[in-house]
């Protein structure tokens, strides 16, 4: 699985340095080619010849000191690596890395790469819980960096608590993962998951917007991802961390929600609009905060445009999803959506039931189809009920293609 592969190591200055041989070596022994970054604060824990013994290559330590045979060390570490490893990563290279500095070879590196990168976080306790340490490490997860969690139990200096470095067979496996990642059913297929309420500005600090909290459109990105889907995640404003795997577009108003589908949509095989998208937009948005007077507010509000309408104007190859969150004559106002908008199942739920709400981890959903079927589910998780839509995805495009060769 891994043999023949080029990974890069990125060592930094953590008390969990030396682990960090005992992943050389597993790689090595895997048939992996392996290149090793030190930082100056690692070689105050270990020396790099350790590294060389194990690896049988050289060990990079400086931008500007090449060794024999290598003329840009960055570019040529970044161009070689399937995958590159951070072990351990300190709170001080996940805060270079969040900032996108290039100060050393490690950083200037990783800036080069266009490889997976796994950061394997280990530092003290109070040090990982601090605010400014998971904000970087949440600022890295939307860039793509695949973090692998730190184990928890008593550290070096005596604390108790989350910081200690991932087991080496933990980051093996997870690398294995990373390069050989297992296929499912939706392997093959390019889908593309809208998520989360959009935002209409009124002023600089107001704005229009619903109480979608994106939970569904991010646990459907999830489910495809997880069964070898690539995902396309196009969301609106969340506090949820994206799934990995899946690429994430971060948007705020329908009209960017608009562009960014639009333009994804030829490369895609199927669609599902989870969004809870804004309606309509004010006419005119305020440069400066507007004052309270005494007077009411009047605020004069134009369309937005229909992008699920749009989309099933546009539909080619496409198979698309909808979601309806109704909360009266649910199957009527579902029915007319499906056909108004040309779609090839609609996903609806009375938002009034107990559990199928906004922000809710769960939903009651009905599958409605333009063919009259309608397959009630009943109260389920947003993961479970991911699954079950994906499984009707599937089943949608198996009778399209037998369709095709019947034609």
């Amino acid at each position: 699985m891994l043999k023949g592969k080029h990974i890069v190591i990125g060592v930094t200055g953590g008390i969990a340095a030396h682990r960090a041989l005992d992943l050389a070596s597993n790689l090595v022994k895997a048939g992996v080619e392996v290149h090793v970054i030190m930082t100056a604060g690692a070689r105050e824990f270990i020396r790099p010849l350790a590294f060389e013994a194990i690896s049988g290559n050289r060990v990079h330590v400086d931008t500007f000191k090449a060794p024999p045979g290598w003329r840009y060390p960055h570019l040529e570490l970044a161009r070689r690596a399937d995958l590159a490893v951070i072990v351990p990563a300190t709170a001080n290279i996940l805060a270079k890395l969040a900032c996108g500095m290039a100060d050393d070879l490690l950083t200037t590196t990783v800036l080069a790469m266009v490889c997976p990168v796994l950061v394997c976080p280990a530092m003290n306790a109070y040090m990982y819980r601090n605010q400014a340490v998971q904000e970087n490490l949440s600022c890295l997860r939307r860039r793509g960096f695949i973090i692998v969690e730190p184990s928890v139990g008593r550290q070096a200096c005596g604390d108790e608590g989350p910081g200690r470095l991932a087991d080496v067979a933990v980051i093996m496996e997870r690398i294995g993962q990373v390069l050989d990642p297992p296929k499912g059913d939706l392997a093959g297929i390019t889908a593309l998951v809208t998520a989360g309420g959009t935002r209409e500005p009124i002023d600089p600090v107001r704005y229009i917007s619903n109480r979608s909290s994106g939970k569904m459109g991010y646990a459907l990105a999830r489910a495809a991802a997880n069964r070898g889907a690539g995902v396309y995640l196009v969301s609106g404003p969340t506090n949820l961390e994206p799934p990995e795997g899946v690429k994430l577009v971060h948007v705020e108003t329908a009209a960017e929600m608009f562009r960014a589908v639009m333009e994804l949509y030829p490369r895609v095989d199927v669609v599902v609009k989870a969004a809870a998208v804004a309606d309509y937009r004010p006419r005119v948005t305020a440069t400066q905060k507007i004052k309270k007077e005494d007077d009411g507010l009047v605020l004069e509000l134009e369309k937005n445009v229909d992008i699920l309408l749009e989309l099933g104007k546009n539909k080619r190859h496409q198979l698309l999803v909808g979601f309806a969150a109704e909360t009266e004559d649910l199957i009527n106002n579902a029915r007319r959506k499906l056909v108004k908008k040309n779609l090839d199942m609609l996903v609806a739920n009375d938002v009034m039931q107990p559990g199928a709400g906004f922000g809710t981890d769960t939903n009651i959903a009905k599958l409605i189809f333009p063919d009259g079927r309608i397959k009630s589910l009943p109260l389920m998780d947003k993961l479970e009920l991911s699954d079950r839509i994906w499984d009707e995805v599937l089943q949608l495009r198996a009778n399209a293609g037998q369709k095709d060769t019947a034609d």
